[in-house]
C-alpha cells in the first residue's frame, strides 16, 4: 500500500473505532495469556518432583448408542399394534356405498336423447353429401 493510501485510511479511523479495536486486542491478549499459563502449568514440575503428565488433545468421545430394553421394545410394539388395529377398524366401519341403479324412466330419456343426436348427425351428413354432389 502506498504511503498516501495508508494516511487516507488512518484519517478515516475515529477515536471510537480505535478504542474499540484496543479493547478487542486486549481481550484477545488476556485469552492468549490464560492459554500460555495453562501450557506452563503442564510443563511445570509437580509437587512430588516428577513432571506433570502431558495432556492429550481432547478427543470427542464417541456417543454410544442408546440401548432399549426388551420390555421397552415390547411396549412400543404393543402400542403400535393397538394404533394399527384402531386405524384398520376405522376403515372397516364405513361400508361401501351401494351401486346406483338406473331407473326405467332415466334409461328411456337417455335412449331418446341418443336417437335425437344420431338423427341430427344423419341429417347433417345427408346435407353435406348433396352439396358435395352438386359441385
Amino acid at each position: 500500500m502506498k504511503e498516501t493510501e495508508s494516511n487516507h485510511c488512518m484519517a478515516q479511523l475515529t477515536k471510537e473505532i480505535i478504542s474499540a479495536a484496543i479493547l478487542g486486542f486486549e481481550e484477545q491478549k488476556s485469552r492468549i495469556d490464560a492459554q500460555i499459563a495453562e501450557l506452563r502449568a503442564m510443563i511445570a514440575p509437580s509437587s512430588n518432583g516428577s513432571r506433570a503428565s502431558p495432556r492429550t488433545s481432547p478427543v470427542p468421545a464417541k456417543h454410544s448408542r442408546r440401548r432399549m430394553s426388551a420390555a421397552g421394545r415390547k411396549a412400543i410394539a404393543a402400542g403400535q399394534r393397538k394404533r394399527w388395529a384402531a386405524s384398520k377398524a376405522k376403515t372397516l366401519e364405513a361400508p361401501p356405498k351401494p351401486k346406483r341403479k338406473l331407473s326405467a324412466a332415466g334409461k328411456a330419456a337417455i335412449v331418446m336423447a341418443l336417437r335425437k343426436r344420431w338423427a341430427a348427425k344423419r341429417a347433417e351428413a345427408a346435407g353435406t353429401k348433396k352439396t358435395a354432389a352438386k359441385k
